[in-house]
């Protein structure tokens, strides 16, 4: 279901009008703006790097996720798929910037009622995060979708830039609870989404018919699509005999990172590196293959070098190796001599393109053999994953991003 985009102040009150009878409506979100609507010809207006910035164009998603009970298999799924989904929205044209968050929720009452991810270009750590959620709680039906939507909406870090496809993918199997107190009912979030740009899909996993009318209600007053899947997701989940390279191969380019600066930056890094320590230790082949194929795409290099990087600073001709004191090095360049600093960066600048390209030419090999094993099973239109991709492909190409293959990555 796709509906066209609100195009003025008075559709959009219109609308909040019709809705806000089934809500109670709070005055700090009576005011609704104007949805601003872009007419791009896609052929023309390609979003490409900024000359000026050196910023590429950004395409940010929250998943917003039920974690309750009933959606094991789906969360499964989806610490299965984060990557390929990722490395899906990658492969735009012109190769945007990724930032994802995750809003996980279950009911008033359960362990928690939502834990936010925020949006971040190191998915490293929210899929780590995501590792750790498992399906619990809930039971009476209904879940808080409101509040979990609201925070989507309203607490992560979207950018301000109107040039960026900002999108929340809510996902789950149970309406959303309307008699709570003190919640911000959805219609009044999604006149919100809309004046920030931001687009709601809904994807509902199984056949409850008052989720599916919630979902579709979602969908609609948000100018997004609603699709269904089984309680499993209906993901495309297929390994291949690329994967186990894929991974040892990723283990390799991850300890080609060195970082420098102060404490608090090595700090930092060594949360990176614990979390990487994470993935690499707990995460499935098949799931580190696909970060392997993320993290030598375009978009995949903020994720794979994290904060002040050394090896790229020094080789792109950023950073000069020697203006860095001492004490700001990698310790185990610190007691090195200058000239054994310079070998050691231009031996793992070549290490590391060396093992760029093996990932390229595994991942490629991957494609090609997934390709021919989905066009086998008759093809995977229904899947969790073809489903978000044909969303992003429309929404996204109104704001000049191009998805020009016929299927996503698996």
């Amino acid at each position: 279901m796709k509906l066209k985009p609100i195009k003025s102040k008075l559709a959009i009150a219109t609308l909040f009008t019709l809705t806000a009878g089934a809500v109670v409506l709070y005055p700090a979100y009576q005011s609704v703006g104007a949805n601003r609507t872009t007419n791009i010809d896609p052929i023309i207006d390609i979003k490409t790097v900024n000359p000026i910035t050196n910023e590429r164009p950004k395409v940010e998603v929250v998943f917003v996720l039920d974690t309750t009970g009933s959606m094991t298999e789906l969360i499964q799924a989806a610490k299965e798929k984060i990557w390929s989904i990722a490395s899906t929205m990658a492969s735009a044209q012109n190769a945007p910037e990724i930032r994802m968050g995750l809003v996980a929720y279950r009911d008033r009452g359960d362990q928690y009622i939502t834990h936010r991810i925020d949006l971040s270009s190191d998915l490293d750590t929210m899929y780590a995060n995501l590792m750790n959620f498992k399906a619990d709680g809930g039971g009476d039906g209904p879940e808080s979708v409101n509040q979990a939507l609201y925070e989507a909406v309203n607490k992560m870090s979207w950018s301000q830039d109107d040039d960026t496809y900002k999108v929340v993918f809510l996902v789950g199997d149970a309406p959303a609870h309307m008699d709570y107190q003190n919640d911000v009912k959805y219609p009044v979030t999604i006149a919100n989404a809309l004046q920030k740009g931001i687009v709601v899909n809904t994807i509902q996993c199984g056949q409850d018919t008052m989720a599916m009318q919630n979902w579709q209600h979602v969908a609609q007053l948000a100018n997004g699509e609603y699709f269904q899947v089984d309680q499993a997701g209906s993901a495309v989940a297929i390994t291949t005999p690329f994967d186990q390279k894929l991974a040892e191969l990723s283990a390799k380019l991850d300890d080609t990172r060195m970082v420098f600066g102060d404490e608090e930056v090595k700090q930092r890094n060594a949360a990176k590196e614990q979390v990487v320590a994470t993935i690499e230790e707990k995460a499935s082949v098949a799931s580190r293959a696909r970060r392997a194929a993320f993290n030598v795409s375009a978009s995949g290099d903020k994720n794979l070098l994290g904060e002040n990087e050394l090896v790229d600073a020094v080789t792109s001709g950023r950073v000069d190796l020697s203006s860095i004191e001492k004490d700001h090095l990698p310790a185990a360049l610190a007691p090195m001599a200058p000239t054994e600093r310079e070998k050691l960066i231009t031996e793992t600048a070549k290490t590391r393109d060396d093992l760029r390209k093996q990932i390229k030419e595994a991942s490629e090999q991957r494609s090609a053999y997934l390709k021919k094993e989905v066009e086998k099973a008759g093809g995977a239109k229904d899947s969790l994953d073809d489903q978000i991709y044909r969303a992003v492909q429309s929404q996204a190409a109104d704001i000049g991003l191009l998805y020009e293959s016929d299927a996503p990555e698996y």
